[in-house]
């Protein structure tokens, strides 16, 4: 057998096992992330649903997704385990933003000064429409004299 025939299924298999590998490598860390949850955590479904962990079963997890309301949720339901101070800010809306960063307005009407003087007139007055007249009679002129 020729090594130019073989040369490509051996390419193929070879990016079969790194894919696969990297899968695995996923599916192990979405396993020690749901493995960290304990009551009083803060979770993100993969709904994106955000809730508190009450119990944590061996399949199950019992979600408080609102104050006194609970729900079972498989634990393969759970996107992603928040920390404490994350979860606060996004239940609660605390903006995230910085004190030296600049304030954004929400529209352009702040951009704009309210000052007249600073206004340019785009009215055309009487001047302006003798230059222009004085401008086609050249035209007129430059086509008469060729």
């Amino acid at each position: 057998m020729d090594i130019g025939l073989l040369l490509p299924f051996i390419i193929l298999i070879g990016a079969m096992l790194l894919m696969t590998r990297s899968a695995k490598k996923k599916q192990q860390q979405a396993v020690q992330m749901r493995d960290r949850m304990e009551p009083g955590t803060g979770i993100r479904t993969i709904g994106g649903m955000y809730a508190l962990v009450k119990e944590v079963h061996s399949d199950t997890v019992l979600l408080e997704v609102a104050p006194g309301v609970q729900a079972v949720y498989a634990k393969n339901a759970v996107g992603a385990v928040l920390e404490a101070d994350e979860y606060e800010r996004i239940v609660n809306g605390e903006p995230d933003h910085d004190a030296d960063a600049p304030v954004v307005p929400d529209d352009a009407s702040s951009l704009v000064s309210d000052g007249g003087a600073d206004k340019t007139d785009l009215s055309k007055t009487d001047s302006s429409a003798d230059d222009a007249e004085t401008g086609d009679a050249n035209r007129k002129g430059d086509t008469d004299s060729r």
